[in-house]
């Protein structure tokens, strides 16, 4: 079970409605899953997730969809399931109207991690 989130967190999570709001707290729980003492905090007004001091993913949510940033170029097979959710370069975003992706969000988050050595 993971822990509750920052005071922060919640206040950010709680101020969207319920069904974004899940979305929001199922990409935090895949996130957390895949950052080892993932540190949550706001940065730049958004949920981040912080791995050895440094940011790991950032996520928000909007009126249409949601996003994760900064989500890096990869190589191989996970950057062609990432492109066609790029919305610019080290973005990527989720509509809301179509099922969370949601083994594509874990390795996502998985591969920032290994990118940075696991710190």
């Amino acid at each position: 079970m993971t822990a509750a989130p920052p005071p922060e967190i919640e206040a950010y999570l709680a101020g969207f409605p319920d069904d974004v709001s899940a979305r929001l707290r199922t990409v935090r729980a895949l996130v957390l899953a895949e950052v080892p003492g993932g540190e949550e905090r706001i940065r730049y007004g958004m949920p981040a997730v912080m791995l050895g001091g440094r940011y790991a993913i950032h996520y928000a949510g909007w009126k249409k969809h949601l996003g994760l940033y900064p989500v890096p170029r990869f190589d191989g097979g996970l950057e062609l399931d990432v492109e066609p959710y790029r919305s610019s370069k080290d973005t990527v975003n989720f509509k809301h109207s179509e099922p969370l992706p949601e083994d594509l969000v874990s390795r996502i988050a998985g591969a920032v991690v290994e990118m940075r050595g696991g710190e």
